[in-house]
């Protein structure tokens, strides 16, 4: 089964979050990484959404970060689905951002994304592992078909090229947490040492440099609005 081929930006997503009905955050371009752009973000900064071309050589970083979890302990604050729709990468990027988020943000009742999230949470057992929260997402046509009126709005992305992969780094309870849906589980990248949004650009660039011919990467950021 697969989704429309959608663009991943900052429109789309908060296209998204209107149909889902969450309110009190939004998401912003972040359209740098240096330092005095990054103290220009006043609101608080809850999740970044990192999209770029998996190339050989980011594929082999990025299994190579996830190896070197094996054996740790999941922060249990972090909520994690895997990837198992076709094109489905923004998708997955926004419920990793709310669902991880949910003190941040504010849900209308009735909505598809909302009942989503509490059907997991009250019937854990059935939905307890990450694949398991995959399939529950495959059926639920509710929400699917919300994602698919969204993308017939002119966010569907040409055919042709490479397809995009998608990241996303919480400040699940303190530590910097990365979800790849694509990956058996999140990575762990420890303590916050500065501001979660210091900390976040700081693992993007370790992708921009394993890639640093390559322009092809763009980032947003999850935000309180004001």
């Amino acid at each position: 089964m697969a989704l429309p081929p959608t663009e991943i930006n900052q429109e789309m997503l908060n296209k998204l979050l209107a149909k889902f009905g969450v309110s009190s955050c939004k998401y912003v371009d972040i359209l740098g990484l240096e330092p005095d752009y990054l103290k220009t973000f006043s609101n608080p900064v809850r999740a970044v959404v990192l999209t770029f071309p998996l190339t050989t050589k980011l594929e082999e970083f990025r299994n190579k970060k996830a190896e070197e979890q094996k054996g740790k302990n999941l922060n249990s604050e972090v909520f994690y689905l895997k990837q198992t729709l076709e094109n489905s990468s923004g998708l997955v990027a926004l419920i990793h951002t709310v669902a991880s988020n949910k003190d941040f943000v504010s849900f209308s009742d009735d909505y598809s994304l909302k009942s989503y999230i509490e059907k997991i949470n009250i019937e854990k057992s059935a939905a307890g592992s990450s694949e398991e929260r995959g399939k529950l997402l495959e059926k639920n046509e509710a929400l699917l078909s919300d994602f698919k009126s969204v993308a017939a709005e002119g966010f569907v992305r040409p055919d042709g090229g490479d397809q995009c992969h998608v990241l996303v780094l919480v400040p699940a309870n303190k530590p910097l947490t990365e979800i790849d849906g694509h990956l058996d589980r999140p990575i762990d990248h420890g303590p916050l040492s500065e501001s979660f949004l210091e900390n976040a650009v700081h693992i993007c660039k370790q992708y921009t440099e394993q890639a640093k011919d390559e322009v092809r990467f763009s980032a947003v950021a999850l935000v309180k609005d004001a």
